[in-house]
């Protein structure tokens, strides 16, 4: 019994010093960021702009790796069943972790129980716009117009985000609105263009050019604060709907079980790589926020984010596919 208990200490011993040793030299070979959306989305870019400051950092390659379809789910199953060593990241949104469960009767992986969170990357909200020659000034007289004639205004979305803010607006200002679903949310800017809809609540990312540009309007933002890009834009509370709070996020993941240690140091890569000259010029940009947390704080807002979407698709009568 004790040379069985000498052995096994021993090689504990032996797989922490091995532990310790691969965190030590992480990375040593190339690292993929696994992205669930095109090349040229707004996560490619991120993850680009992430991996660029890390690799002139490290020396180590990061290889952006785009699995797009499925709503992000070819993508969050690869990296679930990664091996957990540290080079199969997940650079993620809302999407995957948090829309997905409430949107999906069968997942092929747990947002909660199959992934690692590392760290938070940035936040950002929408904006409510509406064709710059619409005749609507304020979300006022949208609601109003709304309400005048129950389920004729039509609002588009070609994302989960963009899709539950206008089930949250038709629920907390108490109106009817038709959705238009469409397989990406620059499709979805198009119809709005073309004046086949008659707004949408979309990502800041997407929405900034057009308004700058002057083709779009926005009313109001999704966010708590209003947009920095967008100063004279009230939020969707100071515009009088109270409670009205959403916006996308990023986030890093690695497979669940992967040593602590290496975990560790890839948060420390990842929060010093997000203040770097390529990830700021991104997050100016787009009007998204650099934001990092603690893996801890990201797991207890991810499960928050979750419950807030659960609710309003449920409210909303969306029936899981």
């Amino acid at each position: 019994m004790r040379i069985t208990h000498a052995v096994a200490a021993a090689m504990a011993l032996v797989s922490l010093s091995t532990t310790a040793a691969r965190a030590a030299e992480y990375p040593s070979k190339p690292v993929s960021f696994v992205v669930p959306f095109g090349a040229g989305s707004a996560t490619d870019q991120l993850a680009r702009a992430l991996g660029a400051a890390i690799m002139e950092k490290t020396g180590q390659a990061i290889v952006v790796e785009n699995k797009p379809g499925a709503s992000g789910i070819i993508a969050a199953q690869h990296v679930a069943r990664a091996v957990p060593d540290g080079y199969t990241v997940l650079i993620t949104t809302n999407t995957t972790q948090t829309a997905n469960p409430h949107l999906f009767r069968k997942l092929p992986y747990n947002p909660l129980t199959d992934f690692q969170p590392v760290t938070a990357l940035g936040r950002g909200g929408q904006v409510l716009v509406v064709r710059a020659d619409a005749k609507y000034k304020d979300l006022g007289e949208l609601i109003r117009q709304a309400r005048s004639i129950p389920g004729k205004l039509t609002f588009g979305s070609g994302n989960s985000s963009s899709r539950v803010a206008g089930e949250m607006l038709k629920q907390l200002a108490k109106i009817d609105l038709t959705w238009v679903g469409y397989n990406s949310n620059p499709n979805a800017m198009n119809d709005l263009l073309g004046g086949h809809i008659e707004m949408m609540l979309v990502d800041t990312i997407v929405g900034l050019p057009q308004i700058t540009a002057g083709k779009l309007r926005p009313l109001t933002a999704t966010t708590a604060t209003r947009v920095p890009q967008l100063p004279n834009v009230p939020t969707m509370q100071e515009a009088g709907i109270k409670d009205f709070e959403m916006g996308y996020w990023f986030a890093a993941y690695l497979p669940a079980n992967t040593p602590a240690s290496i975990s560790q140091k890839l948060r420390d890569m990842l929060v010093q790589a997000v203040t770097d000259k390529q990830p700021k010029a991104f997050f100016q940009l787009t009007g998204t926020q650099a934001w990092t947390t603690t893996p801890a704080e990201l797991s207890a807002f991810q499960r928050i984010e979750s419950d807030k979407w659960g609710r309003v698709i449920k409210a909303a009568g969306i029936e899981p596919e």
